[in-house]
């Protein structure tokens, strides 16, 4: 069900997922104030919704083109306020899947790496290119590009001004996988509704440990974080009966092979 209300992201829910898309294709998606506060508001009615993960895609052909630069230079607009919609979706509880098909440029490359998981497509283009508008990166851009991409690939992209399509990106650990255009938002959907369809407490907590783990160094303190976690999984109520249904199930399957 579309439940978009004439912003710039329309909300599109079913089958447990909400699929979020940037629709202002006459400014290329470019990430403007208002669409960072309507992308806000998508995911907060996605939440609303219960959904169980969000995809981000985008109306072709360009996925974002980047920051709107006549909102960058209006004296009203914060620069934190820029950054209020891509912030929601990386603080979403739920797995969130980033489908991206075309460019992704400057800002807009923030929005993809706001996300769990990242899958491209080969019309795909991941090109930072701050430095060629004048502008420092924003948003922690330098600090997820390191993470997925490390010292020596942010610095090429940022600081050198070299770009990855769709099959390079996914290569170099920048998207998670290049599948071909007409296959995109299928394949986000498929691992959208897979995702949605387990135990909502359970994935959040999960997707909540893998967030904290990327803050530990010591590989007891990982243990520690995860005891308390499986402790907490093994005494839920119907944890029991859940672990007999499997191994009915499991039976079943062995007598009928």
């Amino acid at each position: 069900m579309d439940h978009g209300d004439g912003g710039l992201v329309r909300v599109d829910l079913a089958d447990g997922i909400a699929v979020l898309t940037l629709d202002d294709p006459a400014r290329r998606n470019a990430l403007s104030h208002r669409l960072s506060l309507d992308l806000a508001r998508a995911v907060d009615e996605a939440l609303d919704a219960d959904a169980g993960a969000i995809v981000l895609t985008a109306t072709p052909p360009v996925f974002c083109s980047g920051g709107a630069l006549d909102d960058l230079l209006r004296p009203d607009v914060p620069l934190r306020a820029m950054y209020e919609g891509f912030l929601r979706l990386a603080d979403a509880p739920v797995p969130t899947i980033a489908a991206v098909g075309g460019p992704a440029v400057g800002a807009g490359l923030n929005l993809p790496m706001a996300c769990d998981v990242v899958l491209c497509s080969p019309s795909a283009v991941f090109d930072p290119r701050f430095l060629d508008v004048g502008i420092h990166p924003g948003g922690g851009h330098l600090w997820r590009l390191s993470r997925l991409v490390g010292a020596q690939g942010a610095a090429a992209l940022v600081l050198l001004g070299d770009r990855l399509t769709g099959e390079e990106a996914a290569a170099r650990g920048l998207a998670w996988r290049c599948v071909p255009d007409d296959e995109l938002l299928g394949v986000a959907r498929r691992l959208g509704r897979r995702a949605a369809g387990r135990d909502r407490e359970l994935t959040a907590r999960t997707k909540a440990s893998l967030r904290a783990s990327a803050a530990l160094t010591d590989p007891r303190a990982a243990l520690e974080l995860e005891l308390a976690a499986q402790q907490w999984a093994v005494s839920r109520p119907g944890f029991a009966e859940h672990v007999a249904a499997i191994r009915e199930s499991l039976g079943k399957r062995r007598v009928a092979g």
